[in-house]
């Protein structure tokens, strides 16, 4: 594992330290091969103008979609094309801080995006999906994607009914149930990186903060970055168990009764329609 201290001196801003720090150890899981996967986080003004000069503009770049609700917000968002192992050694290149203008109709990079880098090209689900999920949470701060393998897999053989999928993805593990009560959410298969599937993403996001992109990857959101990780981590495990047992004759599994029962004792309530008891 590479040594984190002293490797790149923006790693001395906590936020861009955290960025660098997941963005490594996604890529180490194995599910951001090349320069697949991106991530933006939600900033304060505050902690963005204690390490930065928040009134110095480098670049406008105009937006494709408004995005007026999020007018005046910042974030730390990874840049298009960029390889999450190449962070930590140089964050100002594969990292930018940008400002959404007062109208939504562009951003101000404030810092980072070097030799003329963009945001990732998934900005627009990105954006789309912080709206729906700070109109359900006003603590949400994290859209992370990723291309975790056994989710992947799991999309080439199980049925893509999103209740179906979420049952199975609970039986997998115990505390499954605990992690991602709402489910997950699977929309079908669509060329990435288009406002179309941006829009179909976040229309999943008003219910859910598990979105699956079937043969591509997943979506997954939080009020911080450990958040939003951990729940992609949960689902990634329990696929990964499925992949395991799935051409098995399994002779025993967690029984929907023991699935309620385990949503009343960390006190969830699960999406409806899944459990029969």
């Amino acid at each position: 594992m590479m040594n984190l201290n002293r490797v790149e001196p923006m790693l001395d801003v906590p936020f861009i330290r955290e960025m660098a720090e997941i963005t490594f150890h996604m890529w180490n899981l194995g599910w951001d091969e090349r320069n697949g996967g991106n991530i933006s986080y939600i900033l304060d003004e505050a902690e963005v103008a204690t390490y930065f000069n928040i009134n110095h503009v480098l670049r406008v770049l105009p937006l494709t979609f408004p995005v007026r609700e999020l007018a005046g917000k910042y974030f730390i968002v990874t840049g298009s094309g960029k390889y999450f192992k190449n962070v930590i050694s140089d964050p100002e290149t594969n990292l930018g801080i940008v400002r959404v203008d007062s109208d939504g109709e562009s951003i101000e990079v404030l810092w980072g995006f070097k030799n003329r880098t963009i945001p990732t090209s998934e900005l627009a689900s990105h954006f789309m999906s912080h709206i729906e999920r700070l109109k359900v949470d006003p603590k949400h701060r994290v859209v992370m994607h990723t291309h975790a393998t056994n989710v992947i897999a799991m999309t080439f053989i199980h049925e893509l009914d999103e209740k179906k999928f979420t049952k199975t993805l609970w039986e997998m593990c115990t505390e499954c149930i605990v992690v991602f009560p709402d489910g997950v959410s699977v929309i079908p298969w669509m060329v990435p990186g288009s406002s179309e599937i941006g829009r179909a993403t976040a229309n999943k996001m008003k219910d859910h903060r598990v979105v699956v992109w079937p043969q591509h990857g997943i979506f997954g959101t939080g009020t911080s970055m450990d958040e939003a990780f951990g729940l992609i981590e949960t689902v990634e495990k329990a696929a990964q168990v499925y992949m395991l047992v799935a051409h098995h004759d399994m002779k025993q599994k967690i029984t929907d009764q023991q699935l309620a029962d385990l949503a009343k004792a960390f006190g969830v309530t699960p999406v409806e329609g899944i459990l029969y008891t």
